[in-house]
């Protein structure tokens, strides 16, 4: 038996699209050993597939798959702690731990960059599934299926907070909220964006974070799909936030905080109240610099 231990991500970091993550000490956990058949449980109560359409099942049987070995089944305990279909990476974190479960049932065949390989191809795009494996923060890239990442260490001066509404916002959707073209300005725009969070998050430019997280490829498309998403952002900022974003592909709202701004939260909280929101969450997380871990019992 292994249990596998993946941390939450948020991605894009506003203009760095499909191509920025980081990692959060936020975690899901899996026992994962073989047996006859699909055998798959929940641990906390959180509703999931509980046959062969189960992401992680699925994920590990296509491992065994590539490595040209027998498979017969599996038996999978799940604790999710990490929200489904709100942009913290619920699904980058089963194709994670699938990888690294079903590798390291057959004795570890696969390198770790060739899991990052595969679950960057299964998930489209590496800025979910790369900080998840690898954790701290990551800019990264997939070319002909190989993932290309640089990994910086998360500074310990900062913590985010997740904002977490009461409704799902399925990728697809928020895909399907994009436009099929991009005006060049547009792409030069974000790039410059995308260039200036991947240095100053991590080496404590927090000044340049508010312009950074800053886009014309996604967020604005998608911030609609996001019931009071426009001024829950703009409270962030009078908050004291040095930037605010959506997480992924939402619906979650990240803010990135200096640390010691203990009255975030409650006025946060209380400012959501009063608009009625009072079923939306507010998580105040690190950063995970270590990434996903494997024990094997």
């Amino acid at each position: 038996m292994v249990k596998i231990t993946v941390p939450a991500t948020s991605a894009n970091l506003g203009a760095g699209f499909d191509s920025l993550g980081l990692a959060l000490a936020y975690y899901n956990q899996v026992e994962m050993s073989e047996d006859q058949g699909v055998h798959i449980f929940s641990e906390d109560g959180v509703a999931i597939p509980t046959d062969e359409s189960n992401l992680i099942y699925q994920t590990a049987k296509s491992l065994y798959e590539k490595c040209g070995k027998p498979f017969c089944g599996l038996r999978i305990v799940q604790r999710n702690r990490i929200p489904l279909a709100r942009g913290l990476g619920s699904s980058s974190a089963c194709i994670t731990a699938g990888l690294l479960g079903a590798n390291a049932l057959l004795g570890n065949p696969l390198a770790r960059q060739e899991l990052v390989n595969m679950a960057a191809v299964m998930e489209g795009h590496p800025d979910n599934t790369t900080p998840a494996f690898m954790g701290g923060m990551v800019t990264a890239a997939i070319e002909n299926g190989q993932v290309y990442a640089v990994k910086q260490q998360l500074p310990d001066d900062i913590q985010f907070a997740a904002i977490v509404p009461d409704f799902e916002l399925k990728t697809a959707d928020a895909r399907a909220a994009l436009p099929s073209q991009v005006a060049h300005k547009d792409g030069v725009y974000n790039l410059s964006r995308a260039a200036l969070m991947a240095v100053s998050l991590c080496t404590g430019h927090y000044e340049n974070l508010r312009p950074a997280v800053e886009d014309r490829l996604h967020q604005p498309y998608r911030i609609g799909l996001i019931a009071h998403g426009r001024e829950t952002v703009d409270q962030c900022y009078q908050l004291g936030a040095y930037a605010a974003y959506i997480s992924g592909a939402g619906s979650t709202l990240m803010a990135i905080l200096p640390r010691g701004n203990d009255s975030f939260v409650p006025q946060m909280a209380n400012w959501l109240r009063e608009r009625g929101l009072s079923g939306w969450r507010i998580l105040l997380l690190e950063g995970d610099n270590d990434g996903a871990k494997v024990e094997q019992e």
